[in-house]
């Protein structure tokens, strides 16, 4: 159930003066996908959301937070353009946060599409991920959330210098491990939980 977002949708609408089907129609979609919204039994995505804010003249932001408070468990994404890395690190992060959940994702657009409508605490990103590099991936995240935990992660020490200049949280070298993960923890910029149980999906 998504009980702060939904009850702060329907508050919303019925002060801007509009019923279930009103908004539905503003929104081209039917009134028992907004009457879903309202009970917490499905979310919009992220474009929805946007239209949302558009149609109820309100801050995006503000919708964002209402999901956000739905969710106990911190919310991490890895972004690498190399599936196999995604694989191989997902398992790690969910060893060291049982209690997060982890997504992963080999498309920059999508981890950024996906930070539109979830509050994501702590990011994984690549720093060269074909025409995309994990720094501008960054600036995006910290634009829809100025408090992600960013983490850069690379083959090449080069980077270091450049990776400090973008707000993040650390810098890791691969291969990922569980132990240069505990440590990154350790100095975030906002402290997350670390959690007692498992679960994560790649996107």
């Amino acid at each position: 159930m998504n009980s702060g977002f939904s009850n702060f949708l329907k508050q919303v609408r019925i002060n801007k003066g509009l019923s279930q089907q009103m908004l539905a129609d503003r929104l081209f979609v039917t009134k028992a996908t907004v009457a879903r919204w309202e009970k917490g039994s499905r979310m919009p995505d992220a474009a929805m959301i946007l239209k949302i804010a558009e149609c109820l003249d309100i801050d995006v932001a503000l919708l964002m937070n209402a999901i956000a408070e739905d969710s106990d468990a911190p919310q991490v994404i890895i972004v690498d353009d190399e599936k196999i890395i995604l694989n191989g690190g997902i398992p790690i992060l969910k060893q060291v946060m049982p209690d997060a959940e982890v997504t992963g994702f080999t498309k920059p657009s999508s981890a950024i599409e996906y930070a539109k409508s979830h509050k994501v605490d702590l990011a994984l990103l690549d720093i060269e991920m074909g025409m995309t590099s994990g720094f501008d991936v960054c600036r995006e995240l910290l634009k829809y959330n100025a408090k992600t935990n960013v983490i850069f992660l690379t083959a090449y020490t080069d980077y270091a210098l450049d990776a400090w200049s973008t707000g993040a949280s650390g810098f890791m070298l691969k291969p990922l491990t569980a132990e240069g993960i505990r440590a990154q923890l350790e100095t975030l910029r906002y402290p997350i939980s670390i959690g007692t149980t498992a679960g994560g999906t790649a996107q």
